[in-house]
């Protein structure tokens, strides 16, 4: 038997400009998705999902040839987007299940796969690991994107992200705000497709050298902030800096106009989770406004 496991992710800074070479701050979070491999006799992939409840929530048999669906319960979008991310691995490394024996395959989420803490990127690692190709290439010839989700999955301290002549650039960093207590995630009932917003992004098409240069200094001040002031006016400045390259107005604006501290959204703008740093505990604020899933930066941020 082998077990795998990755970290699930969060964009502090640098959303959507990461992908244009800004200097981006990521935190991994303690939720992550686990995979288990099991040989058996039969020459075959079976395959099971298994949510944040224990509730079995995709099902599916492939064969050791190109992969092929023989059979999949619950969900065939899932089941081909295995498929592919299994053709890509072994693209990536033809002995990749070029074995006798076939396996039962299990993951398994501790968190709920709506929250956009990586349900992707922690698979697309984990399947790496067990196929030993590189995460980065099997992202690019899967979901695409960054990769910084990729960074974090690999990583158990706060990085910086930077793509730079296309290559990944990681540097671990201490990120560990003596301010944290007065920081939380709020999640906004619903998830967003990350795909989406990248594509509304791209479509624009302006100058974002300006853009970039800022956020890159936002992301260096973040780094060395030790009050919860100056952490507020950074992440509002960042907020109306990405608001005005995605053309969208801030979340705050929409849905916390009367919030006493500051709001940023983390990730693809609509949706997930958004940081919001209060000096005093905002939970009662957020649940009256139909948004119960508050958690502290300490019961996020793996330590």
């Amino acid at each position: 038997m082998e077990t795998y496991r990755s970290n699930g992710k969060l964009l502090l800074t640098g959303e959507y400009v990461v992908l244009d070479g800004a200097v981006s701050l990521a935190v991994p979070t303690q939720y992550g998705q686990s995979l288990v491999i099991k040989p058996i006799e039969a020459q075959h992939l079976y395959w099971k999902s298994f949510d944040d409840t224990g509730t079995l929530w995709f099902e599916g048999a492939f064969s050791f040839k190109n992969f092929e669906i023989i059979n999949q319960h619950q969900n065939e979008s899932i089941a081909q987007r295995l498929k592919d991310i299994l053709r890509a691995a072994r693209i990536l490394n033809p002995d990749f299940l070029n074995t006798p024996n076939g396996y039962e395959v299990e993951t398994q989420l501790d968190f709920p796969k709506n929250w956009g803490l990586g349900t992707s990127s922690t698979l697309i690692n984990n399947v790496a690991k067990w196929a030993n190709v590189n995460a980065f290439k099997l992202l690019e010839l899967t979901f695409g994107g960054s990769g910084y989700d990729i960074a974090c999955a690999q990583h158990n301290t706060a990085i910086t992200y930077q793509i730079f002549n296309k290559e990944p650039r990681i540097n671990p960093v201490a990120f560990n705000p003596i301010f944290k207590k007065h920081l939380y995630f709020v999640y906004l009932n619903k998830k967003q497709n990350s795909r989406d917003g990248i594509a509304h992004y791209k479509a624009l098409e302006q100058d974002l050298k300006p853009i970039i240069s800022k956020i890159n200094t936002i992301t260096e001040q973040m780094l060395v902030c030790s009050d919860v002031n100056t952490f507020e006016t950074l992440i509002e400045t960042h907020e109306q800096l990405i608001s005005k390259a995605i053309q969208q107005p801030t979340v705050k604006s929409l849905y916390f106009n009367d919030f006493k501290g500051a709001i940023k959204s983390l990730g693809a703008w609509g949706g997930d989770f958004i940081l919001a740093a209060s000096k005093t505990n905002p939970s009662l604020y957020f649940k009256n406004k139909g948004f119960n899933t508050v958690i502290a930066y300490n019961d996020m941020i793996l330590k």
